[in-house]
């Protein structure tokens, strides 16, 4: 009789001298032995979700706002793009954006609707009086500071107040803006946000560090920044561009993220290679 084929594996050796023996002579029955099915691999997990596009929303804001720094509409995209992921607001969200590192003297708050897209409004802004005159170079999250405080803000109610038809906002970057509730820091229109002040006073008026538009654009703008829409507030601080957590969602830095918008507008646009998916 022709001698059985072993299962020539660690197991099966195994198995044969620790339960029938060696098998030696010709005519000793084969122990067939079946191999375990192979342990397939736990399927690899999903990687996380990267930020929405900064490179075809950018590209529709600077197209919307030629003026505009493309630095900080990026930093204003990456902002609203993490606070869409964290279920924070709606992604048909609007969106507001104020540089602060321009002088009051020109216009730097823009108000896009992103799921038109289309530019709602381009007009000047007041910053407050304890941030500075024509230049904000201070800026506080503190009661009584009178200051302008940075960062993302999500908006909400609207009310009648001292200052007419106003918006509340909550601050969402802690430690910079979350006291901004409590402060009644909200969106009005005022008098001495009226571009008419600039040739007396070689500025724009100022507030209690209320982002104040002229009276006659208040209503229509608050309007359509009311309810949970965003607004973004930049500045040249290296305090609030050096803080602590990762600016973007995936870790970049606020420098990365402007260097990287700045130099792709200076060549002539971002590449496609670097742009997730919305």
């Amino acid at each position: 009789m022709q001698q059985s084929r072993l299962l020539p594996s660690a197991f099966a050796a195994a198995l044969l001298a620790g339960c029938a023996g060696p098998a030696t002579r010709a005519d000793a029955p084969a122990v067939a032995i079946v191999a375990p099915p192979a342990v397939q691999p736990p399927a690899p997990m999903p990687a996380p979700p990267t930020s929405p596009p900064m490179g075809a929303e950018l590209a529709q804001l600077e197209r919307l706002a030629p003026d505009a720094d493309p630095g900080v509409l990026a930093l204003a995209l990456e902002a609203r793009a993490c606070a869409v992921r964290n279920g924070t607001v709606d992604p048909a969200s609007r969106l507001a954006v104020i540089d602060y590192s321009r002088p009051s003297t020109a216009k730097r708050l823009w108000v896009f609707d992103l799921a038109q897209p289309r530019l709602l409004h381009h007009e000047h802004v007041a910053h407050g009086q304890g941030t500075g005159d024509n230049l904000a170079r201070r800026f506080s999250n503190a009661d009584g500071s009178h200051a302008t405080s940075l960062g993302l803000f999500r908006t909400a109610e609207t009310y009648m107040g001292g200052n007419g038809y106003s918006l509340r906002m909550d601050g969402l970057d802690p430690g910079f803006n979350d006291n901004a509730r409590r402060r009644a820091i909200v969106v009005h229109g005022a008098d001495y946000a009226e571009p008419s002040r600039i040739p007396a006073l070689g500025r724009l008026g100022r507030s209690h560090g209320c982002p104040a538009v002229r009276r006659s654009v208040a209503r229509v703008l608050i309007d359509d920044l009311k309810q949970r829409q965003l607004l973004f507030a930049y500045a040249d601080d290296a305090d609030f561009l050096r803080r602590g957590r990762s600016f973007a969602c995936d870790g970049r830095s606020a420098g990365q993220i402007l260097a990287q918008a700045r130099e792709a507008a200076r060549r002539g646009g971002l590449p496609q290679d670097a742009v997730a998916a919305p």
